[in-house]
């Protein structure tokens, strides 16, 4: 029998042939998908419309409420067999929407929140799905001191990482990776929505090394686990990307943060499933420049 790291080698191979087959086989077309499948135009071409949107959400409570309100239905097989996401998807408005899910821990059953499965999760969906538009909706934490509220919705307008510290130029800016989202001044303005920041980090915790990376960043508005590692993906593969995110608890406050999650997480998919439809109604039909 082979050894593992042969195996695992042979499999990578394969792989890669697959992708230059792939490359290859469009080489002869003025406009080809990239690796994630959004098609890019040439100069002389009109703009492509947004007409599949994949969604991000990291927990299962957050998704119900908007799975059922989009009539979305459960995708056989996810988008890997041997992972435990989970994808919903249907037609809606003038196009597709699928919210995929990483699903549940084996060991403890509970959600695979943070930044290392939101990034496989991510890469798969983007490279099955191919969408036109990747949204990442969820809840975040919130600021008093940047006049944030519970129940907010926020469209952010970058993501990065306030607890990767590495004191190294050059690897210091790797670690904080930032990165912007893509564009969308009319659907803020048409959607009255606020918009800031997003700094992203795997614990829920506030401590103060992490709050000065947040405050030397400027206008961070939103902390999550997942947002930073879904713009970096969303840069690998160029699919354009929003944030959609709604205030769970505030950050700077005087409460626990895990009892004002846990107490606001129900109103907060409420207010995800109010807001989700309004940007999708928006986004669906536009050329991304438009949005």
């Amino acid at each position: 029998r082979k050894p593992q790291t042969a195996k695992a080698l042979e499999y990578v191979q394969g792989r890669l042939n697959e992708a230059e087959c792939d490359l290859m086989s469009n080489s002869s077309s003025s406009a080809h998908p990239p690796l994630g499948g959004r098609m890019v135009t040439t100069a002389n071409e009109e703009p492509n419309d947004v007409k599949m949107v994949v969604i991000y959400v990291a927990m299962k409570e957050e998704a119900a409420p908007m799975i059922e309100s989009l009539k979305l239905s459960e995708k056989i097989g996810g988008i890997e067999e041997c992972l435990p996401s989970r994808v919903y998807e249907g037609e809606y408005g003038s196009g597709r929407v699928a919210i995929v899910i990483p699903g549940t821990d084996k060991a403890t059953g509970v959600n695979l929140i943070g930044t290392d499965s939101a990034a496989l999760t991510t890469y798969l969906a983007v490279r099955k799905l191919k969408p036109d538009l990747l949204i990442n909706a969820g809840t975040c934490g919130g600021f008093k001191r940047q006049g944030g509220n519970i129940g907010d919705v926020y469209c952010v307008t970058g993501f990065q990482n306030h607890d990767r510290r590495i004191p190294i130029p050059g690897y210091d800016v790797l670690g904080r990776a930032h990165r912007s989202a893509t564009k969308t001044p009319k659907l803020i303005q048409t959607l009255n929505l606020k918009t800031g920041l997003c700094s992203t980090g795997n614990s829920l915790d506030f401590i103060p090394a992490d709050d000065l990376r947040m405050l030397n960043a400027g206008n961070v508005c939103c902390k999550d686990m997942e947002g930073a590692a879904i713009a970096w993906v969303a840069d690998l593969l160029q699919v354009p990307v929003l944030g959609i995110k709604v205030v769970t608890d505030i950050v700077d406050g005087d409460k626990p943060t895990q009892e004002e999650f846990l107490a606001n997480l129900g109103a907060a998919a409420a207010s995800l499933q109010s807001a989700l439809p309004k940007v999708l109604d928006y986004v669906l039909g536009r050329p991304i420049d438009d949005l």
